[in-house]
């Protein structure tokens, strides 16, 4: 094959990874308009049925792909099983909490929590393996560190949420990283692992007559049903997008997803947005902006070595 043939294709993949990728972050974007959909229901029984329903939408795409071998092999083994088990619970705290947080009127700070991720995942380089921090790196981590200051000062107290969602996602993919599996297999077993709790408690809502799948109306039903494909559908583009995609594309793209939520959270959902929150959003939003020169500066660094 010419080089000009392989360019070609290589350039015909990263445009599939790109349209795979922004699809999965519009879609996040979106999310919080479905989570108003069914704030009236409680975050734990929400999240069931996220689980309960993802199952055949992820078990049947690996049917249809093939790839369903590492995950029977994953089955079997003891240490796969139990990191599948940890980042099935981190990906557990990280839904409850935003799903409650959306429907609670904090978009803000389920915004501000997926923004200080990548910062996070970063010092969590540094601290657990060892990767030296960039000066930029450090101003950036810096920077977001200031930014929950003053909004722990301007709420009088933590920023709970914010911090809960960026620890357990930046956890999440920290742990995700050793599984033995791909993506797609790696999110089907942890909604495996998921599923018999989720349908024993989904199972004692409904005898007890406090759930929401049918007993409460045809709405609430299809809007529980949707949850499987809310949730499935853009980590699958994600997975596929990410493949495709050099790293640094992805880190500057997952800022879209947090940028929609904030903007929704504050022009549609009309929370409180106080000139501490600008300060503090104007922090992160200048530590996002140092933390991607970085990325590129190195990339740029490493291409000309």
């Amino acid at each position: 094959m010419s080089a000009e043939a392989l360019q070609t294709d290589t350039d015909s993949a990263a445009r599939r990874g790109f349209f795979y990728a922004l699809a999965a972050y519009l879609l996040w974007g979106f999310l919080p308009f479905y989570m108003k959909a069914v704030a009236h229901i409680p975050s734990t029984e929400v999240v069931a049925h996220r689980v309960v329903w993802s199952v055949p939408i992820a078990g049947g795409l690996l049917l249809l792909l093939g790839r369903t071998a590492d995950v029977r092999t994953a089955l079997r083994t003891p240490r796969t099983l139990a990191m599948g088990a940890l980042t099935a619970a981190l990906i557990t705290v990280n839904w409850c909490v935003y799903v409650w947080a959306i429907g609670a009127g904090r978009a803000l700070e389920t915004a501000l929590g997926y923004y200080i991720n990548p910062l996070f995942s970063v010092f969590l380089g540094a601290m657990l393996l060892g990767e030296r921090l960039t000066r930029a790196q450090a101003v950036a981590i810096a920077l977001a560190v200031a930014a929950v200051a003053i909004l722990t000062w301007e709420q009088g107290g933590l920023p709970w949420v914010s911090i809960v969602l960026a620890l357990s996602w930046g956890f999440y993919a920290f742990f995700k990283k050793t599984l033995p599996v791909g993506p797609a297999q790696g999110f089907f077993l942890e909604i495996l692992l998921l599923a018999v709790p989720a349908v024993a408690y989904i199972a004692w809502l409904q005898a007890s007559g406090t759930g929401h799948f049918g007993g409460t109306g045809v709405a609430d039903a299809v809007l529980l049903l949707c949850a499987g494909v809310v949730t499935s559908v853009p980590l699958i583009l994600y997975a596929n997008g990410a493949k495709l995609l050099r790293l640094s594309t992805i880190g500057i793209m997952q800022y879209i997803a947090p940028t929609m939520i904030f903007f929704a959270a504050v022009f549609i959902f009309h929370e409180p947005f106080s000139t501490e929150h600008a300060v503090a959003f104007g922090l992160i939003w200048v530590a996002l902006a140092i933390y991607s020169w970085s990325m590129f500066a190195g990339r740029r660094t490493a291409a000309a070595g």
